[in-house]
């Protein structure tokens, strides 16, 4: 399968999970949503943007495709900074930090890895 297709369908899902349940996400990815009741509202926000970026990135084509992508890896790398930030302002705790960062930092590896594929 296609890196950009894969990881296309991959936000979507994860996205669709975020939105629909928001508390299963929080937990897998190690959030305490118990303690924060604002966190199925974040959760939420995440899913929609990963559902909207994943859904555009399938049906573009070209160099509107190429762009989503970048945004993605962009999105991505925030994601990541998010987790380290998060470890450093001890807001989480390293395990969930790692929990944050290394899908994020896969993603990007995976956008990277469709954007090179496409040159080809």
């Amino acid at each position: 399968m296609n890196p950009v297709t894969g990881l296309s369908l991959g936000r979507i899902a994860v996205g669709t999970v975020s939105f629909a349940k928001p508390g299963l996400a929080a937990g897998a990815f190690g959030l305490d949503i118990e303690n924060n009741p604002q966190a199925p509202y974040l959760a939420r926000l995440f899913g929609s943007r990963e559902v909207a970026l994943g859904v555009a990135t399938l049906l573009a084509r070209g160099a509107t495709r190429r762009n989503l992508v970048l945004a993605g890896i962009g999105v991505d790398l925030a994601d990541a900074a998010t987790g380290v930030l998060g470890i450093q302002d001890k807001s989480v705790p390293v395990k969930t930090g790692a929990m944050l960062i290394v899908p994020a930092v896969l993603a990007v590896l995976s956008g990277f890895a469709g954007l090179r594929a496409a040159r080809r």
